[in-house]
């Protein structure tokens, strides 16, 4: 089993509908082909970290890097994983209605996203922690990404 971390931008502006539909598509997709993971969105900025099989997920971010709703992807990261980190797949981002953002299912806001699971290395903690101040700023308030010893 492998996890992949990228980055990239939104060739246009998402909305929360578009989100939804978005995070819709995903599960489904990703449910079908047993991969998980989280993805991050806040005014064009993407990030997104999957996990499964590597026969699986390297077609995967070849076809995410193909597929023309984002650009500039970047890898940062393809390594061996010995257990998944996000095994109910999610998305967090700054809602543009704020009214609506409670009746969206599925997402997390910025500032009450979780830590991260401490199935993940201090290292990939970090990492995943400096991806979500990549998408939504330094101001964003977060909990440690770091797991505790």
């Amino acid at each position: 089993m492998i996890h992949i971390v990228y980055i990239s931008r939104a060739v246009r502006p998402l909305s929360d509908q578009d989100l939804q539909l978005l995070l819709d598509q995903c599960r489904r997709d990703n449910a079908r082909h047993n991969v998980t993971g989280v993805l991050f969105y806040s005014h064009g900025n993407i990030a997104q970290l999957i996990e499964g099989e590597a026969e699986m997920l390297e077609p995967l971010f070849e076809k995410i890097a193909r597929d023309g709703r984002h650009s500039n992807v970047v890898k940062l990261v393809s390594k061996p994983i010995s257990v998944r980190s996000f095994s109910d797949w999610s998305m967090a981002f700054h809602p543009l209605e704020s009214t609506g953002f409670e009746t969206l299912q599925g997402f997390f806001h910025p500032h009450n996203i979780p830590p991260a699971p401490s199935t993940l290395t201090i290292a990939d903690a970090t990492l995943v922690d400096l991806v979500r101040m990549a998408v939504f700023g330094a101001d964003s308030a977060f909990n440690s990404a770091v797991p505790q010893a």
